[in-house]
C-alpha cells in the first residue's frame, strides 16, 4: 500500500469511523513485507525449510492447528501506527527489533502447529505439559535462570507453549550468542533442545499445511473507533490503580514537565539506584516504571517540586513498589498469544 491510500485525506475522526475491512490494507504492500522477508532469511540461515504464512488481523496470534501467524493491521501503515500509539500509548511491535522478536516468537507457535512438537515426549519433558492452563495473570520470578529473556514481563514463564516460543526466538535471533549468554543456566538445556530439534526437522515432512487465516481483515467489520474502544476497555482491566494515591502525593496537576516525561528522563538513574537498594533485577524495575509511567499519563500528572525533591520521593515510591510488585497479580500485564 502506498503512503497515500484513499483514506489519506480523511481527518482522524473521519478515519476512525471507517470499517477496518474497508481500509484496503495488504501486508505485501506494507513495511511488514521487508520484515517477513528478513524472517525468512533468518530461517534459511538456520537451516529451517519451514515458512509460516503471515496475514493481517487485529492482533498478534498463531491459532492452534495453523502453521502461520497474524500481525496487527496498524503495523501496515505509519498513520495507523500513530493512531494506535495515541489510543493505546504504545505500538506493539512498532520498532523493527520488537517486531522481529514477536515474529520469531509467533513463528515458533506456527512451527509447533506444523510438526506437532507439543505432542512429543521430549518437548513435554523440556517445557512441560500443554495441558497446563493459561492464566490471565502470572507472577514471574525475575531471578530465575530456568527461562530465556526476550519479550517483556518474563513472558517465557507464563506457559510451556510460551517458554518454547521464547526459547526458539532467542535461538533464531542472529548474533544472539545464546551459548555464551546462557552458559551455566538451566535455560541452556532448552536452547540445546531447540538446536537439536530444528536440525532433525529438516529431515521430516511437515504434518499440517493449512493456509487458513482466521480473523483476517476481510472478516473485520468493526470501525477503527470500535476497535480501539474495545481494546482500551480490555487493557484497562490489567492496569493497577493501587499506586494512584501515592503518585498524586509525589506529583501534581500543575507544572511544566509531565510526570511521565520525568520518569522516562530519569529512568536509567532510578533503575540503577533501586537495583542497588533492593537487590532486585533491573529488568523488574524497568517493568515497574512502565506501569507508573502509564498511570502518570492516565492521571495527567506533572512535576511540582525541585528535581532533587522529586527524585527522592520517586525513589522511595519505586523502592516500595518494587519490593511488593510481584507479590500479587495486579501489575502484570495479560498476554494471550
Amino acid at each position: 500500500m502506498s503512503r497515500n491510500p484513499w483514506w489519506a485525506g480523511l481527518s482522524d475522526a473521519e478515519l476512525e469511523r471507517v470499517p477496518i475491512r474497508e481500509l484496503g490494507l495488504r501486508l505485501e504492500d506494507s513495511p511488514l513485507a521487508a520484515r517477513v522477508a528478513r524472517l525468512e532469511r533468518e530461517l534459511d540461515r538456520a537451516g529451517i525449510t519451514f515458512r509460516p504464512h503471515v496475514w493481517l488481523a487485529t492482533d498478534w496470534f498463531s491459532p492452534d492447528g495453523v502453521p502461520g501467524f497474524a500481525v496487527p493491521f496498524f503495523l501496515a501503515h505509519p498513520r495507523l501506527a500513530r493512531l494506535e500509539r495515541r489510543n493505546m500509548l504504545e505500538v506493539e511491535g512498532g520498532t523493527v527489533d520488537w517486531c522481529m522478536k514477536l515474529m520469531r516468537h509467533e513463528t515458533a507457535h506456527a512451527l509447533d502447529n506444523a510438526y506437532g512438537l507439543r505432542r512429543r515426549r521430549r518437548w513435554r519433558e523440556t517445557f512441560g505439559p500443554m495441558s497446563q492452563p493459561y492464566r490471565e495473570h502470572y507472577v514471574p520470578d525475575p531471578t530465575s535462570e530456568q527461562y530465556v529473556l526476550s519479550l517483556d514481563y518474563w513472558y517465557a514463564q507464563s506457559h510451556p507453549a510460551e517458554d518454547f516460543a521464547e526459547t526458539f526466538s532467542v535461538w533464531l535471533e542472529p548474533g544472539s550468542d545464546w551459548r555464551e549468554r546462557y552458559r551455566g543456566w538451566p535455560a541452556l538445556d532448552k536452547l540445546l533442545y531447540v538446536d537439536d530439534t530444528m536440525k532433525r526437522l529438516a529431515r521430516e515432512p511437515q504434518k499440517v499445511r493449512s493456509r487458513a487465516r482466521p480473523g483476517s481483515l476481510g472478516s473485520v467489520g468493526m470501525s477503527l473507533r470500535t476497535y480501539w474502544r474495545r481494546k482500551q476497555a480490555r487493557y484497562a482491566q490489567d492496569v493497577s490503580f493501587e499506586y494512584d494515591e501515592s503518585l498524586t502525593r509525589v506529583f501534581g496537576t500543575r507544572g511544566r514537565e509531565t510526570a511521565a516525561r520525568f520518569l522516562e528522563r530519569t529512568r536509567g538513574e532510578l533503575r540503577r539506584h533501586i537495583s542497588a537498594v533492593t537487590g532486585q533485577h533491573p529488568y523488574l524495575i524497568s517493568q515497574v516504571m512502565n506501569e507508573l509511567v502509564l498511570r502518570c499519563r492516565r492521571l495527567g500528572l506533572r512535576v511540582t517540586r525541585s528535581e532533587r525533591e522529586t527524585l527522592i520521593e520517586v525513589a522511595a515510591l519505586l523502592t516500595s513498589v518494587t519490593m511488593t510488585f510481584l507479590a500479587s497479580d495486579a501489575g502484570v500485564a495479560e498476554y494471550q498469544r
